[in-house]
């Protein structure tokens, strides 16, 4: 991954640690009482999640969210992502938009789960984002999903901002999987259609 544009950043020193199990979290410090009452706020030991899908994170919806319209929203379980970039998504210029993520963990503990984006116009980069989401424990009965709003965001302008932009989107971990990647388009227009 040394030349993928799309590659998370790294902090010097950082190093991940050792992967662990949910079995493993359920046996660390098992006789502490605070400890054991944290990881049950944390669903650890009561996770749901279908045995036949193998994904540990699935990303349900991704949304982009303009006040006083409807939301632009993209149902994972019902499209096909190479789809995507066939359909534009269409947002007025400097519209202020935010991407929220809506997302499941299952069978194990996710960490340091980033959302990454880079935006070209006529295969210049324009715009990277690199967000985190952060770590999370299986969804539990209580708990059957998690969400991120992310910053505020602000459509170009001007005849030279409105256009079609090409965007790639990944979510990966510390790990470095990558848990979802898709292509997509985005047109800014002077008005919404």
């Amino acid at each position: 991954m040394a030349d993928d544009e799309l590659a998370p950043s790294s902090t010097e020193g950082y190093k991940v640690g050792e992967k662990k199990t949910l079995d493993d979290y359920q046996k660390l410090d098992a006789e502490d009482e605070s400890l054991n009452k944290w990881k049950a706020s944390l669903g650890l030991g009561t996770a749901v999640g279908d045995p036949n899908d193998p994904r540990t994170v699935v990303i349900e919806k991704l949304s982009l969210k303009v006040e006083g319209r409807p939301d632009i929203e993209v149902d994972f379980s019902k499209t096909d992502i190479k789809a995507l970039k066939d359909n534009h998504f269409i947002v007025k210029e400097k519209a202020e938009y935010r991407i929220y993520i809506q997302f499941r963990v299952q069978h194990d503990v996710i960490s340091g789960l980033k959302y990454l984006q880079l935006v070209k116009r006529k295969g210049i980069q324009v715009d990277k984002t690199e967000e985190m989401l952060g770590s999370y424990g299986p969804n539990n009965a209580t708990n059957p999903f998690y969400s991120k709003t992310l910053p505020i965001e602000v459509a170009p302008d001007g005849m030279l901002g409105r256009g079609t932009y090409s965007a790639k989107t990944r979510f990966i971990d510390d790990d470095k999987k990558v848990h979802l990647e898709f292509d997509w388009v985005i047109e800014i227009k002077k008005d919404w259609q």
